[in-house]
């Protein structure tokens, strides 16, 4: 593939424009120049080129988050939102969703209407099974997704069933999907780009992130045929405690759910461009590594009732990325975000996303070549 980008610099030394014509070919990782042409003409006015305005040359920006789960019918109806309506519980994100090239989140629960046989319960009131109305699928088109994990614990509470009719439902409204054994990746265009997806998790039913070089391969692959690879994983132990990335295997209830460090690693390492995680429900640090950016939990984003939303449970980010024409990372945004009461995701005036994130960071990660500041932008050093 034959990239051609034209750049227009001032030079004051010599008093003139310089147009640059760089033709080089890209394929991912490598990118070397082949010709430069200068042209040189009178000056009448000129103006150096911020960094801004050079990002907006070529880039994409890319919008992530963490769980969505917008209520669930069983056991109860009386877990759904006030009116049955899940339209509120995005809406004050909705700008940050959309200002994109490409948005996504996991999608934790299935699309099932009253269909599907619920996983084995002893006490269906502290069972967290979670099966939305379908009609909640418009609350995240609307909202601005563009794709949807379906790689967790939570694609299996309705059995086989639930995974098909969730498939189906999202494949009519037009999001794209991916991690399922069946349906590990997805590709979509945006801009004129060739953008791959691709989704893991430690359970049944998933593309497993236990499988490094069967995850490896698959961005491998969509790293041959996309212009820019993204993936999400679901992994790593839950809850307060499990706040910190500790680069071993992580175990939740006599359940391995896997290395998520070196998962991350192993993806970047075979062509993916930005990597994303949740499972922890807590947020997690983010790293950069070989110049692309790691969020190892995005936490708990928009969900109603049957969530833990007490303390850590009830904060996380939205990340907003801008991506070089290679894939590189240029820069990324933290939008802290809360949940309060039953939940709903909202702006968090107290900004403690942020904040944990610049903790997390500086502890898991004090050698990662990022700097977090006070505003949520992450910058290389």
């Amino acid at each position: 593939m034959v990239k051609l980008y034209i750049l227009l610099h001032y030079s004051e030394s010599y008093n003139n424009y310089h147009f640059n014509f760089i033709a080089f070919f890209m394929k991912k990782r490598f990118s070397f120049a082949l010709v430069t042409i200068f042209l040189c003409f009178p000056v009448l006015t000129a103006q150096t080129p911020d960094a801004d305005s050079l990002i907006a040359v070529k880039s994409i920006t890319v919008v992530a988050v963490g769980d969505i789960m917008l209520g669930t019918n069983y056991p109860s109806e009386s877990y759904l939102p006030p009116k049955n309506n899940c339209y509120p519980l995005l809406s004050e994100l909705k700008p940050y969703l959309q200002d994109a090239t490409v948005t996504f989140g996991n999608l934790e629960g299935v699309f099932s209407g009253n269909s599907g046989t619920a996983k084995e319960c002893k006490d269906t009131t502290t069972c967290y099974v979670f099966r939305m109305p379908e009609s909640y699928l418009d609350c995240i088109s609307d909202a601005g997704f563009d794709f949807l994990s379906m790689a967790n614990n939570h694609v299996n509470d309705f059995g086989y069933e639930g995974r098909v009719n969730t498939s189906r439902h999202l494949a009519e409204s037009g999001i794209a999907f991916a991690g399922l054994v069946s349906k590990p990746f997805a590709i979509i265009k945006r801009e004129g780009y060739k953008i791959g997806f691709a989704a893991f998790a430690p359970h049944t039913g998933t593309a497993d992130m236990k499988d490094y070089n069967g995850a490896k391969k698959i961005v491998s692959m969509l790293n041959d045929s996309c212009d820019f690879v993204i993936v999400y994983f679901h992994g790593g132990a839950e809850g307060k405690d499990y706040q910190h990335v500790t680069r071993q295997d992580e175990e939740f209830l006599g359940f391995n759910r896997g290395n998520v460090y070196r998962f991350a690693h192993d993806v970047v390492d075979a062509g993916a461009d930005l990597v994303m995680g949740s499972g922890p429900h807590v947020t997690r640090a983010v790293e950069v590594y070989n110049n692309r950016l790691i969020g190892y939990s995005l936490g708990n984003f928009s969900t109603w009732a049957r969530f833990n939303l007490s303390g850590p449970n009830g904060i996380c980010p939205l990340i907003k990325t801008w991506l070089a024409a290679d894939g590189s990372f240029i820069k990324a945004q933290i939008i802290p975000v809360y949940q309060p009461g039953e939940g709903g995701a909202k702006i968090d005036p107290q900004k403690r996303a942020i904040t944990k994130i610049q903790e997390l960071t500086l502890s898991d990660f004090p050698d990662s070549p990022v700097i977090i500041d006070d505003e949520g932008w992450i910058l290389s050093k």
